[in-house]
C-alpha cells in the first residue's frame, strides 16, 4: 500500500482509525428518493458514485428491519460498490448478464436501471447463496430476470454471444472490506491474492463467450490489490486482442490504466476496482423470444382477478405446478439449472390456484385489482410483516395487494373487514 500511494498512505491509514463507509441505493423501479427520505427520517446524502447512491449516517442501525426495506424500495450497500455498474452504461432493453451476483447488489441496480425492459441473467455458482440472490431480486421487484446457479464455463458456452452487457464482480482477497469485516482480514494472504487472479482470469475468459461483439464488459473486484486489479487485465488484454479498455466518461474515484477507475477510503468509499473492456465489432439487437403458444384461459382469468392491465406480459406456463410469467427475452428451451425466470403469478394446489408472493412484489399499486395502503411508521405494517391478520376497508374483498407509503409489500386476503395474512413466514419479522 506505501508503493501503491505514496504520500496519501499516512492519510489511508487514519481511515481506519475511523467509521467505515455505509450506504443504499433508492430502487427506482418502486421508490423515489424523496418518498425514501421522507419516510426513513434521517438524512440521505449523496455518493459520487451513482445517482441513486447515499451515505447512511453512522448512528443509524437495523434499517433491515425497515417496512420500506422490507417493501423493496431500497438496497443496503456499500457506497464504491455501486460504481461497476455505472461504468457498465446500462440502457433500456440491453441484455445484461451479472456473472458472480450474489447476493444481488449490482444484480438488482442493474435491475433498476433496465426498468422491466431487456433481459438481466444473475448467475451465482454456489447455490446457497444464489438462493439468497433470488430472494434479493424478487424483494426489489424485478419481473424481467433470470436467476441461475451455474459453473462459469457452462453458463457462458450455452449463452454463447447473447448478451449486450456482461459484468464480472469477481470473487476476491476482499482488502476493500478490511474495515466493515474482520474475516477478510484473517482470511487474507499472499497465496490468496494469487489464487485469487488465476481465478479472475480465468473467470474473464469464461465470461467473453457470452458478450456479442460489439458488447461490454465490465471487471470490477473490491480489492486493492494490483495483481488482481491491473494485472488481471493487462494479462486478459495480452490473451484477448478482439478486446479494448475504454474510457466510461465517470468522474468518481481516480484513474488507473489510463482508463480504468480505483476507489480508496479517501475518495469516499471502502475500495472497489473496475474497468471497462469492448468486444470489437458490430452490436446488433436482439428479438424477443416468441409465444410458444396461447396461454390456457383459466390462467388468463386468474392473472385478470389479480392483475387487470397484464403488466408483465403473456408469457405464461406452468412449470411444476406453479404459473410462471416468463421474461418476453427469455429462451426456455435452454437446458440450465435455473432457480426462476421472471415470476411466480401463483401455485396450482389440487383444484384451485393460490397467488405468490413474487408477482405482487414486482406489481405497482396501480397494477393491482384491490390493495390496502398502509402507512410506514403505524403498527399495522408491523403486524403484517410480523404475520398477523389486519384490518382492511370493508370494500376489499379478495385478494388484495398490502402497500406501505405507495410500494407493495405483499398480500393478503380480505373478508369482512379483515385481512388473512399472505406475507411469506420466512420474511416475517419476529417483533
Amino acid at each position: 500500500m506505501k508503493e501503491l500511494l505514496g504520500d496519501e498512505y499516512e492519510e489511508f491509514l487514519k481511515y481506519y482509525n475511523g467509521e467505515n463507509f455505509r450506504g443504499l441505493r433508492v430502487n427506482t423501479l418502486k421508490c423515489s428518493a424523496e418518498t425514501l427520505k421522507n419516510a426513513l427520517g434521517f438524512p440521505l446524502e449523496p455518493t459520487p458514485f451513482c445517482p441513486d447512491g447515499y451515505y447512511i449516517p453512522s448512528w443509524v442501525r437495523s434499517l433491515g428491519n425497515h417496512p420500506l426495506h422490507h417493501a423493496g424500495a431500497f438496497y443496503i450497500q456499500e457506497p464504491s460498490a455501486t460504481s461497476a455498474v455505472e461504468m457498465l452504461g446500462v440502457e433500456r432493453g440491453d441484455r445484461v448478464l451479472d456473472l458472480c451476483a450474489a447476493p444481488g447488489g449490482k444484480s438488482t441496480q442493474i435491475g433498476a436501471k433496465l426498468a422491466k425492459t431487456g433481459l438481466l441473467w444473475s448467475n451465482e455458482i454456489v447455490k446457497s447463496r444464489a438462493n439468497i440472490l433470488l430472494s434479493n431480486i424478487e424483494r426489489m421487484g424485478i419481473p424481467n430476470a433470470v436467476t441461475s446457479s451455474c459453473h462459469p464455463d457452462s453458463l457462458c458456452e450455452q449463452l454463447s454471444g447473447q448478451f449486450d452487457k456482461v459484468l464480472v464482480d469477481a470473487p476476491c482477497s476482499g482488502e476493500g472490506m478490511f474495515r466493515k469485516n474482520s474475516d477478510a482480514q484473517t482470511e487474507w494472504s499472499e497465496e490468496h491474492v494469487k489464487s485469487c487472479a488465476e481465478r479472475q482470469l480465468h473467470i474473464l475468459n469464461s465470461a467473453k463467450h457470452a458478450l456479442k461483439a460489439g458488447g461490454v464488459m465490465v471487471y470490477s473486484t473490491c480489492t486493492f490489490s494490483q495483481e488482481e486489479n491491473e494485472g488481471v487485465i493487462l494479462r486478459f488484454l495480452e490473451e484477448n486482442p478482439e478486446f479494448l479498455l475504454e474510457d466510461a466518461n465517470v468522474g468518481f474515484g481516480r484513474p488507473a490504466m489510463e482508463h480504468a477507475r480505483r476507489i480508496f477510503p479517501m475518495d469516499g468509499g471502502e475500495g472497489h476496482f473496475a474497468a471497462r473492456l469492448r468486444k470489437r465489432g458490430e452490436l446488433i439487437p436482439s428479438s424477443p423470444q416468441e409465444l410458444r403458444s396461447k396461454p390456457d384461459e383459466k390462467l388468463l382469468k386468474f392473472y385478470d382477478s389479480l392483475f387487470p392491465n397484464r403488466p408483465f406480459g403473456e408469457r405464461l406456463e406452468v412449470i411444476s405446478n406453479k404459473i410462471i410469467i416468463l421474461p418476453e427475452n427469455y429462451n426456455s428451451s435452454l437446458r440450465l439449472p435455473v432457480l426462476r425466470a421472471g415470476i411466480v403469478l401463483g401455485e396450482i394446489i389440487k383444484n384451485r390456484i393460490e397467488p405468490h408472493h413474487s408477482a405482487f412484489m414486482a406489481a405497482k399499486p396501480a397494477d393491482c385489482a384491490a390493495a390496502v395502503e398502509l402507512d410506514s411508521r403505524g403498527a399495522e405494517i408491523r403486524a403484517f410483516l410480523h404475520g398477523e391478520e389486519i384490518a382492511a376497508p370493508a370494500q376489499v374483498k379478495g385478494y388484495a395487494a398490502v402497500c406501505v407509503d405507495g410500494i407493495t409489500v405483499g398480500f393478503g386476503k380480505a373478508s369482512n373487514g379483515r385481512l388473512k395474512n399472505k406475507y411469506p413466514k420466512g420474511l416475517r419479522t419476529l417483533k
